[in-house]
């Protein structure tokens, strides 16, 4: 069976920076260490002026059209997972086709082209639909471009305020991939939630509590239907095991679930027993409220143990460093936790090809999906062409003042000039709206 999956990937941040622990904490009043010790969190990117999630989208994808030499026709797919779109009818994938026929000869007139939808996991939902598709033998030998992109506003005094951020993932989904080759098998937790939702509004409403216990709940189903058809994980299996990551607090939680998981009836669980006993067994309690009591407490012992600390370190870790830095990007989440934990493994040289990841996609509402992924021949020189260390680094540091001017300039329900922090050179810019009040885009060289 011929090998499918990512080719390549590119990203595109959000020109702006807004420094958390610096400036956002100080005009709030409060300790800094509620956002880079509390959330994991330490800058959050914005679009500017010029910037949204066409632009962020297209850039993205020329990027990757433009490393890999590619032409239209050697498309035959652009699907965009985005939960920040401006129109219920047309779809962001004709957008983006539109500004990249701006620059290249030909045309994607062929290709066929969605937007997908649901909340945050919509990004991996898409790459599963270009893998069906290339699978039926519906490609004619043709590559798939996948793009999630994202800008990730709250309202203004919102708790979810300091996890905004706003970029895209730009994915090339091919035969015989140079990065990761996808599995077959995958496993879900689905459920009907209302822990975060936009009904016909922006900004979204949110159940902070409520949100993270439905994330944790249906990562937990979805890791045990994975092994339903899969195999029993077990900590070594993996490299990396990337997680949506609305904040990196919240992986924190999802890697000590899942590492419990999988020690359970394993030789690490045996050489625990001795300092913090057995996992509780819920056979063993009269009731439901006694068991999670006692899983509480081993939990807490288990997240002191070196044997956990140490796996977190090398397993989740790294999947962080990219998030840490530009908040969150709601659909592209998981793919840049994945792009952050391969950066990292370029970085020190480690040796991946032939190593697995496991990738758990969340979007609320709520799903779960957590599949596994080959890195293959080829990551590090596709990781190490995508100049992201640039683009955080050339980020403009935004003031608080400034910083409110941006969240107004993108509140769909408000009409605010402002001028433009940065200079667009060779990308894809928002120039305003056409006569039936579409958005209208031009290249800048």
């Amino acid at each position: 069976m011929t090998a499918v999956g990512i080719d390549a990937i590119e990203i595109w941040t959000g020109k702006l920076q807004l420094d958390l622990p610096g400036t956002f904490a100080p005009a709030k009043g409060e300790d800094p260490g509620k956002y880079t010790k509390g959330l994991g969190l330490e800058t959050s990117s914005f679009p500017d002026a010029y910037e949204d999630i066409v632009t962020m989208g297209a850039n993205a994808a020329k990027r990757l059209i433009d490393r890999k030499g590619l032409d239209p026709q050697d498309i035959g797919r652009i699907d965009v997972a985005t939960e920040s779109a401006f129109d219920n009818s047309k779809p962001v994938s004709t957008y983006i086709a539109g500004c990249l026929e701006q620059v290249y000869d030909g045309d994607f007139h062929h290709a066929n082209k969605g937007e997908r939808k649901f909340a945050c996991l919509a990004g991996t939902q898409a790459i599963d639909d270009a893998y069906n598709w290339i699978r039926a033998g519906r490609n004619r030998g043709r590559a798939a471009l996948v793009i999630a992109t994202d800008t990730a506003l709250y309202a203004r005094g919102d708790p979810g305020e300091a996890t905004q951020g706003a970029g895209a993932v730009a994915m090339l989904i091919t035969e015989e991939p140079s990065v990761v080759e996808l599995s077959t098998e995958q496993g879900y937790g689905s459920a009907d939630e209302t822990d975060f939702l936009k009904p016909n509004q922006q900004f979204p409403s949110v159940d902070g509590k409520r949100s993270m216990q439905v994330y944790l709940a249906r990562m937990r189903e979805a890791l045990t239907d994975f092994e339903s058809v899969a195999w029993d994980t077990h900590p070594d299996d993996f490299a990396y095991i990337p997680f949506h990551t609305p904040f990196p607090g919240m992986v924190r939680k999802a890697g000590l679930l899942g590492y419990r998981h999988m020690i359970r009836d394993t030789e690490i669980e045996d050489a625990l027993e001795g300092r913090i006993g057995r996992q509780p067994r819920e056979e063993e309690y009269d009731d439901r409220e006694a068991y999670e009591e006692a899983i509480r407490g081993y939990m807490d012992d288990l997240k002191e143990t070196e044997e956990y600390q140490s796996w977190y370190a090398d397993t989740i870790e790294p999947t962080l460093d990219i998030s840490r830095r530009v908040g969150n990007w709601y659909t592209g989440s998981v793919h840049l936790a994945r792009t952050s934990a391969l950066r990292r493994a370029a970085e020190n040289d480690v040796d991946l090809a032939g190593r697995k990841l496991l990738v758990a996609s969340y979007g609320s509402g709520a799903q779960a999906e957590i599949h596994a992924e080959t890195v293959v021949d080829g990551w590090r020189e596709e990781i190490e062409a995508a100049n992201i260390e640039d683009q955080l680094q050339r980020r403009y540091d935004l003031s608080y003042d400034e910083y409110e001017g941006v969240h107004d300039r993108h509140n769909h329900d408000m009409d605010v000039e402002m001028e433009e922090f940065t200079q667009p050179e060779g990308e894809f810019v928002f120039t305003g709206w056409g006569r039936m009040s579409e958005r209208k885009y031009d290249y800048i060289e």
